[in-house]
């Protein structure tokens, strides 16, 4: 598998597109996501690439650039959401992870790239590193940018997208075909081997820029994971939001100034556990929303206090903090509080979901495993939480490039019980 660990987190997404290139659409347009169950890495293993995601972005600050890394993802090995897009015309699909914490888009994974009437190779050369594990084990490919037709699913088509094509790749083999990231354009910098300082057009610059979309937003919403493969996963939205997804008012979140977090879709937030004016866990602080990495990471302090709080106890078979049933029935709500807006982690949407224990490493059926996990670096560091695809599945989210801002809203599975129930 492209393995994650938000380079989802562990989580992410597939689409299908078809549609006259002159026609100017309305938006927003409303594509189905398939979501992807594999455990056949491990949540240690996941761990282990969870740690390459976050280390890479660490470094991106750093002035060698022999050194940086990409602030982008290594994915999770357990939940990927795929999207189904069309390449060339006539198009070919192929199976992408959907990604909000990186920006190119290319394609070569599993399957090959089938070069059509559309297809201009443009003989530039590209090169993204997605971070290397504790085994120095690094993620990356290497390739060239061909210019192509790219069709999405409800009628979106670009034409002349700026697509990787590799013709390597390394720590990718769970059948994915490549990655469409939606993170700012800003993420593609350095990855041009020859114009290191030049940036590449995302696929929602593309579709704004040729009147595809009114608007650069994008919507996603995702369902809590359950053993029934059988229900649509959640879905993207292009050049808006789906208002028959969310509940009441979308809360507009500035991107921070902060970086690295500043990078990505960061923002600033804090969170307290419980009573929301004395148990404070996190100051407010910057850090990222990606639907790459699967669990909701906090700095280790923060995670030292939260653990406390909730008398976990680290699973050394799964490596996620477990908690007794008469533990459970005293978690408190886990608070995220955005200025003076406070959205809630129920203390069901703290955990795993208990029918797929057993398909964690080490996983057992009536235990309960908390989803918040340890960052591994103490806060202050500029990127200290990640809202993975555990949080977006109780939130819908908004990211909205012309104001620079990422909305939060409820939705029918905030409040929702699906995880405690084996």
């Amino acid at each position: 598998m492209f393995l994650a660990a938000s380079l989802l987190s562990q989580a992410l997404l597939a689409l299908s597109i078809t549609a006259s290139p002159v026609e100017v659409r309305n938006s927003p347009i409303t594509i189905p996501l398939t979501m992807n169950l594999d455990f056949s890495n491990g949540t240690n293993n996941l761990s282990q690439h969870d740690k390459a995601r976050v280390a890479a972005l660490r470094n991106y600050n750093t002035h060698d650039r022999r050194q940086r890394l990409r602030p982008i993802d290594v994915w999770s090995s357990i939940f990927v959401y795929t999207m189904s897009v069309g390449i060339g015309s006539p198009p070919t699909s192929y199976k992408l992870i959907l990604d909000t914490g990186s920006s190119n888009t290319w394609v070569g994974g599993d399957r090959e790239y089938l070069e059509s009437s559309t297809s201009v190779d443009t003989e530039e050369p590209i090169r993204v590193v997605y971070g290397s594990d504790d085994n120095n084990e690094e993620f990356s490919f290497d390739g060239t940018i061909f210019r192509d037709t790219v069709t999405l699913g409800g009628g979106l088509t670009v034409t002349e997208f700026p697509l990787g094509v590799a013709h390597f790749t390394e720590g990718f083999d769970h059948g994915e075909d490549g990655v469409l990231g939606i993170g700012p354009r800003a993420l593609t910098r350095e990855t041009l081997t020859d114009r290191l300082d030049d940036t590449i057009p995302t696929i929602t610059d593309c579709l704004y820029d040729q009147n595809k979309i009114r608007q650069p937003v994008v919507g996603i919403f995702l369902r809590p994971i359950t053993a029934d493969r059988r229900i649509q996963w959640g879905e993207v939205t292009f050049g808006g939001v789906d208002h028959n997804r969310y509940t009441g008012d979308m809360v507009c979140v500035d991107t921070t100034d902060t970086p690295p977090s500043s990078h990505s879709w960061g923002i600033d937030l804090r969170i307290t556990y419980g009573d929301i004016e004395i148990s404070e866990i996190l100051g407010n602080t910057a850090g990222v929303v990606d639907s790459g990495i699967p669990f909701i990471k906090i700095a280790s302090d923060a995670f030292e206090k939260y653990q406390a709080k909730t008398g976990g106890v680290m699973d050394g078979a799964t490596g996620l903090l477990a908690i007794s049933p008469r533990q459970y029935g005293d978690l408190e709500d886990l608070n995220f509080h955005f200025g003076n807006q406070i959205f809630v982690l129920t203390r069901d949407a703290q955990i795993w979901p208990r029918s797929l224990n057993t398909r964690l490493d080490g996983g057992r059926p009536y235990y309960i495993y908390l989803v918040i996990k340890n960052l591994g670096t103490q806060s202050g560091r500029g990127r200290d939480f990640v809202l993975g695809a555990t949080f977006i599945q109780r939130f819908y989210v908004m990211l909205d490039r012309t104001r620079s801002c990422v909305g939060f809203a409820k939705t029918y599975y905030t409040y929702a019980s699906t995880n405690y129930s084996t």
